[in-house]
């Protein structure tokens, strides 16, 4: 426990640097001194998408089966230059109807069905679990690694702690008031920040990776040769669908609406952001592979979970600042999806599930106090999806199953939104009961093949 107090000390230092810039953020808007900023900072806050799956677990992937890490980076490439005008047109029809959430877009596209809205909140609530243990375990495992024995007893896991702070982040930035837009300008400052510090900590270890490459040849020579190794095993089993779930997980992650959409001010930054937020996952893919060989290189035989290499090959080096660096960013990707995720989850929660529910049954009535009492809804909420994200991270934690997996049971649900959406917004033909039974067969054909499995595993 003592050992991971100086990493629970970074996590808070830093976390109290969000809530500068958060704060910050809110009280002196940026656009219109210098409106340039504005699809920089957009384009950041998209890299949201960059949770712990792509910092630790794409090693992972890429050292366990090859290319099977560049599903998660090509989906995304593929939208952006084919697809990109869904996220335009999506966001059009956001600024004119005040569409707050993936819930309340279809709820309006099939004529304010709130049995479709309801559905669609309850199953982006589910699906978050995973995900967001995702993070939790990323956390753990990092502190793990640079202070071993450290996270064994439940007081004394710092994921419990972190769960509880980015909880009150989310809180204070993303229920303070309830807005027709629901924009959070601090707040996607301050994801947008933790974007540039993931992406700097990525790359100064990709950097010192290439630098440590196997061979004696020039750097050049080994470079190439270590994608020679990537690339040889081929394409692995599930690769098209695994990129068409990334594909449609920018469009259907709730986290990446609520930044993309609802937290769009100007539709025309989607055109400059695509090509920002490409090159950014760019980046970010180029670098696994030199991370991956120098990780397999220095490890070989042993013990150490490809999914730790981002933090094992700094200190086996004696690298210390920089596996510090490198604990920062994963601490940044890890941040940023749990309060997006939260704020956007707690939006459809309140406005789709439970306010309705309360109104219908005549608990709440229409008018005085309403406002306070879905902030209420809202924050409770928030706590909720951390506290069982939590609890599920205990569950899984003693499978040993790689951070994808958690991150693909995750992509898999919500990408049964993709054909309800993508038919509502260039299908006339779309009804509301196709919608409905489309999502709910996906759902519960989810939940009956990859939800239970891992729940069972989890529980053995």
């Amino acid at each position: 426990f003592v050992l991971a107090i100086p990493h629970l000390l970074i996590a808070v230092g830093y976390a109290a640097l969000l809530f500068a810039v958060a704060w910050w953020g809110d009280k002196r808007p940026l656009y219109p001194e210098r409106p340039w900023l504005r699809p920089v900072v957009y384009s950041l806050a998209l890299a949201v998408y960059c949770s712990s799956w792509t910092f630790y677990g794409a090693v992972g992937s890429a050292a366990r089966t090859g290319l099977g890490f560049l599903p998660i980076y090509l989906g995304p490439l593929l939208l952006l230059l084919f697809g990109w005008r869904i996220l335009e047109r999506l966001a059009l029809i956001s600024g004119e109807h005040r569409i707050v959430s993936i819930a309340d877009f279809l709820s309006s596209r099939y004529g304010r069905a709130p049995g479709l809205a309801a559905l669609v909140a309850t199953v982006a609530l589910i699906a978050a679990v995973p995900y967001v243990a995702l993070q939790f375990k990323a956390v753990a495992m990092s502190v793990e690694v640079l202070a071993p024995g450290s996270d064994k007893a439940l007081f004394a896991d710092p994921a419990l702690y972190v769960a509880l702070l980015l909880a009150v982040f989310a809180i204070l930035f993303g229920t303070r008031q309830i807005d027709a837009t629901e924009h959070h300008r601090g707040m996607v400052l301050a994801v947008a920040l933790e974007s540039l510090v993931k992406l700097l900590a990525f790359v100064a270890i990709g950097v010192f990776a290439l630098w440590h490459l196997p061979g004696d040849g020039p750097l050049g020579a080994r470079v190439v040769e270590a994608a020679h190794v990537v690339t040889a095993p081929g394409l692995p089993k599930g690769f098209i669908a695994q990129t068409l779930i990334a594909f449609a997980a920018i469009v259907c992650l709730p986290r990446q609406v609520h930044v993309a959409v609802v937290e769009c001010q100007d539709p025309a930054d989607i055109r400059p952001a695509r090509w920002l937020f490409g090159g950014y996952l760019v980046i970010f893919s180029v670098f696994v592979v030199p991370i991956t060989l120098a990780g397999q290189a220095m490890f070989a035989g042993g013990e150490v979970s490809p999914d730790t290499y981002v933090l094992a090959l700094p200190l086996a080096l004696d690298q210390e600042a920089l596996a510090l660096m490198a604990y920062i960013g994963g601490f940044s990707a890890a941040t940023g999806m749990v309060i997006v995720a939260s704020v956007a989850l707690a939006t459809m929660v309140s406005n789709d599930l439970v306010m309705p529910l309360l109104l219908r049954n005549g608990v709440l009535t229409e008018g005085g106090g309403i406002d306070r009492q879905v902030l209420w809804v809202r924050r409770i909420t928030i706590i909720g999806l951390a506290l069982m994200a939590y609890a599920y991270h205990r569950g899984a934690a003693a499978t040993g199953d790689s951070l994808a997996q958690h991150g693909l049971l995750a992509f898999v649900a919500v990408a049964q939104f993709a054909p309800a959406l993508i038919g509502g917004l260039y299908w006339r033909g779309a009804s509301r009961a196709g919608a409905f039974t489309g999502l709910l067969l996906g759902a519960l054909t989810w939940a009956y093949t990859l939800l239970l499995p891992a729940l069972t595993q989890s529980s053995s």
